[in-house]
């Protein structure tokens, strides 16, 4: 059972309700003891002789934060800036998560060794030759990143809680939709950290902002302010950019399924957010699978969609598309597609710039 199934179960009665709050209250606990050690300098912090830019979130997922880092790692290298992404890898491999791999050029990795986002990310960043490094100790990987490829700009993915690395600047991810993961903390809501850990970011995105009213966005910018007045508040969209057609590799423009319809298939944490870009580009969705975040699609996943897909094109994302089992093109009839999507900054283009580059 999936962790978020298992707490709507729980949360049906009122003792599941009751031990949820329990579990929140000592995962708060834990959270304030830690922070608070970082801040009194009882834990330590590294320093690289690199720029180190994070990219995080304060919840467990939906905020666009991959499509973040690919940007930032498009706008370094448009700049000619020696760039290189730490990520930890999620769900790698007990016995290989302490190792350091590189993913670059033609990398022949598989996504399990990987994690399906470095795997996605290494895809989507062809022909940039930026070095992916993956492993659970970011120092390691990051003093890697140094020694190896000379790297003067470091992205660290998914690490506004990983403290252990110091940072230059820290960005921080809200999903304008649901911007604080229900307003709890794990496991009764999605929050990793309550909302005043952002007076430890330098900038905070408002993502998926063309999905709410502009009072909303105001709000949520003035809600940030008064955890820090002085808190840089940018704003982002994820735009459809084109499909790929998984079986061919062929790219295909946004009106190749216009006016037509679709299914569609997702394991990611905020599939709701991948079906309205969807259904945004003129696709009519006939039917939606929705698996949990990083699910490894089976055998028997695929079999039940073709049972019931009648020959409909299939769209799912890049990060779902690795996870798909050996053999899945002859189990699968017809056009399986991925959406791919940019992420856009719509407001403070310039201070993100700045971000990157240090000035």
């Amino acid at each position: 059972m999936s962790a978020r199934r298992w707490r709507d179960t729980l949360s049906e009665s009122v003792p599941g309700t009751l031990l949820l709050r329990l579990l929140s209250g000592f995962y708060w606990t834990g959270v304030f003891l830690r922070n608070a050690a970082y801040s009194a300098g009882l834990l330590p912090s590294r320093k690289l002789e690199a720029r180190v830019v994070c990219i995080g979130n304060l919840t467990t997922g939906g905020t666009g934060k991959t499509p973040a880092v690919l940007l930032a790692a498009q706008t370094l290298h448009e700049k000619g800036v020696k760039t290189a992404i730490l990520s930890r890898g999620y769900k790698r491999p007990g016995g290989r998560a302490s190792e350091v791999i590189v993913v670059q050029g033609s990398a022949s990795h598989s996504w399990e060794e990987v994690g399906d986002e470095p795997w996605m990310m290494h895809r989507a960043l062809k022909g940039c030759e930026i070095p992916i490094l993956v492993g659970s100790d970011r120092i390691q990987s990051g003093e890697t990143a140094l020694k190896y490829y000379s790297s003067q700009v470091i992205l660290l993915d998914d690490g506004f809680q990983h403290r252990r690395l110091k940072r230059d600047e820290d960005i921080v991810l809200l999903n304008a939709q649901d911007p604080f993961g229900g307003g709890h903390l794990l496991p009764l809501g999605d929050l990793r950290e309550p909302p005043s850990s952002l007076r430890r970011a330098s900038i905070v995105v408002l993502t998926h902002a063309d999905r709410v009213p502009r009072e909303r966005l105001d709000a949520l910018a003035e809600q940030v302010r008064l955890i820090r007045s002085d808190l840089p508040v940018l704003e982002a969209v994820h735009r459809p950019d084109m499909f790929l057609d998984l079986k061919t590799e062929e790219r295909r423009p946004l009106s190749h399924l216009q006016d037509k319809d679709a299914a569609c298939l997702s394991g990611i944490g905020d599939p709701r957010s991948f079906e309205e870009s969807v259904t945004s580009v003129g696709v009519t969705l006939k039917q939606t699978w929705r698996f949990p975040d990083h699910h490894p699609f089976s055998q028997d996943d695929l079999q039940s969609i073709e049972n019931v897909r009648r020959g409909l094109p299939l769209l799912t994302t890049m990060k779902d598309f690795p996870r798909l089992p050996a053999g899945w093109k002859n189990r699968l009839g017809g056009e399986v597609l991925a959406l791919l999507v940019r992420l856009e900054i719509v407001s403070g283009k310039d201070r993100w710039d700045s971000a990157m580059m240090g000035r």
